[in-house]
């Protein structure tokens, strides 16, 4: 309802000393002269003389028809509270708060308030916004918060001081601190060799900053907008040129889809209603006989059904896949086995690609550390043998950190735009932000100088694995060790769990090869070996050489 009430005149008043203040500002339209309104300083709005209060609600407040009074004095500290937040505090501040959608906004907004505080969400001390910003926010009227602000203050939840704004007033029972949440993670090790993970401490942190500086500044506008599924151009046209440089990979910028690693490459690929590989129809899945239980419980859960291939020191037999008819694509790791260790034999390679050729099926290649190769020459991807029967999987998860969630997929021809079609419109995954730091890492060289530092770093690290073995466990025997981020301690036959008890105790956290066997794989067709996975990347240089200790000191006697 429109006021129609006519001005007051402006006539001058005396302070109690005589003294003339000047004339009494004019009193805005919509507001009834004679009501209490806080001022926050936007305006030159006057407060009206202290004692009087309106005695008829707000209708379109939703106010219940009384009024509740507050003592003047309080009134007159909140308004003026009020007009010096407006003033000088953070008008913008934020304050969340539940209001029912029905009800009396007064009564709701103290209630809000109240519990607020009492929870202890609001700390004694905390400064409220200006009750202007909080109207504005919760789509109230003005002088509904300055209402409640009043009424809060008379009832000693909050104080209010010119000058100083609205604060959550001090209590002499403070709330109790809420009860933390004991967390269901286990405490740090004290030693920690679990494998693939590299040396976190040493991410190239100064030559990663500065590269992102220059791939920011030279992005177009548009990288910063919806991300495209596929994802980067810069950086698919790098990734192009240094797969084939450094692994052999044989593709080009249009058949590379980024995603945020290889578990991400997986989903894609078998999981969901717009999987491209269907487990329905994409038949049963080889997998070798010791890999990450983490992937093939991945691929369960898609509704593939997983054959173990048998290994022994040239790699997976894959002659068995022409047994089975079932299967239509195999998973493995050629160029250098995870966790056992060791390259694909050539015979083998070249056999696998003909058995998909023949088949019509595919091989998944997971080229997890392809970059860390120590006492022999670099193997190159298999994918470059056959582009279209071989996808190739990589990331940069070993290489730089899993922090980074970066990965790609090097696809044959026929499955982009359905991989494209299961990411779906826009990149959800990978950050186009983080995409364009890494093209311009690896197109200035500088992730070529990482690589080959790191390479350094982690052969030394496995030779210092080896002499200390050798030093005071000569008889386990180590294997897989040529490359790769990890090695593998061969035990006694029944020591294993023992082994591992002990490394409990003594705060050191590694890996036992039982479990990366898969459950389905005969014991005749691979008989079960007790072994211990040892990643020698983990530590950061000063906790390696304790951590070398511990490992020798759990290691069972010679029998």
């Amino acid at each position: 309802m429109t006021d129609t009430s006519v001005d007051p005149p402006r006539t001058p008043r005396r302070s109690p000393a005589g003294a003339a203040e000047g004339p009494r500002p004019a009193a805005r339209r919509g507001h009834r002269p004679g009501t209490t309104r806080p001022d926050d300083g936007n305006s030159t709005a006057a407060t009206r003389p202290a004692g009087t209060r309106p005695t008829t609600a707000r209708p379109a407040e939703g106010a219940t028809g009384a009024a509740h009074a507050a003592p003047p004095a309080a009134e007159r500290s909140a308004a003026g509270a009020a007009g010096a937040e407006g003033a000088a505090g953070p008008a913008g501040a934020d304050l969340h708060l539940d209001l029912p959608a029905t009800g009396s906004r007064r009564s709701a907004l103290m209630d809000a308030l109240r519990e607020a505080i009492r929870s202890g969400r609001l700390a004694p001390g905390t400064r409220l916004p200006p009750y202007r910003a909080l109207a504005a926010d919760l789509g109230i009227a003005r002088n509904t918060a300055a209402d409640a602000y009043a009424e809060l203050v008379a009832e000693g939840w909050l104080t209010a001081r010119q000058g100083s704004g609205t604060t959550v007033a001090e209590r002499a029972e403070p709330v109790p601190p809420t009860r933390a949440r004991r967390s269901s993670r286990p405490p740090r090790p004290a030693h920690d060799l679990r494998q693939g993970q590299p040396d976190a401490a040493a991410f190239p942190r100064t030559a990663w900053l500065a590269a992102g500086r220059r791939a920011l500044t030279a992005a177009p506008n548009e990288a910063f907008g919806p991300g495209d599924p596929q994802g980067r151009r810069e950086l698919r046209e790098v990734l192009a040129d240094y797969l084939a440089r450094a692994r052999g990979v044989r593709t080009d910028p249009d058949r590379i889809v980024v995603c945020s690693g290889f578990a991400h490459a997986l989903r894609l690929l078998f999981d969901g209603p717009r999987a491209v590989l269907p487990a329905r129809t994409a038949g049963s899945l080889a997998v070798e006989g010791y890999g990450l239980a983490f992937h093939r419980g991945l691929l369960a859960a898609a509704g593939a059904t997983t054959r173990p291939l048998p290994l022994d020191e040239h790699g997976a037999r894959v002659g068995g896949l022409a047994e089975d008819p079932e299967i239509r694509t195999a998973l493995l790791t050629p160029a250098h086995q995870f966790p056992t260790g060791g390259p694909l034999h050539p015979g083998r390679r070249a056999a696998v690609v003909d058995w998909a050729r023949g088949r019509g099926g595919l091989v998944l290649e997971d080229d997890y550390d392809g970059e860390f190769r120590y006492d022999r020459q670099p193997v190159g991807a298999l994918q470059g043998l056959d582009p279209e029967r071989v996808v190739y999987l990589g990331t940069a998860s070993k290489s730089l950190s899993p922090a980074l969630r970066l990965g790609w997929m090097v696809l044959p021809d026929h499955l982009v735009d359905r991989v494209l079609a299961a990411k779906g419109e826009r990149e959800a995954w990978a950050s186009a932000l983080d995409q364009l730091t890494l093209a311009e890492f690896i197109d200035s060289g500088g992730y070529d100088r990482h690589v080959r530092r790191m390479r350094r770093r982690y052969r030394d690290r496995r030779d210092r694995l080896v002499g200390a073995l050798a030093e005071h466990a000569p008889h386990i025997e180590v294997t897989g060790i040529a490359a790769g981020l990890h090695a593998v301690l061969r035990l006694a036959p029944g020591t294993e769990r023992s082994v591992l008890k002990a490394a409990a105790y003594r705060g050191l956290v590694l890996d036992g090869l039982a479990d990366y066997r898969h459950p389905l794989l005969a014991a005749e067709a691979m008989p079960a070996t007790d072994g211990l996975v040892v990643g020698y990347a983990t530590p950061p240089d000063h906790a390696y050489p304790a951590a070398l200790e511990a490992l020798c000191a759990i290691l069972p006697p010679p029998l």
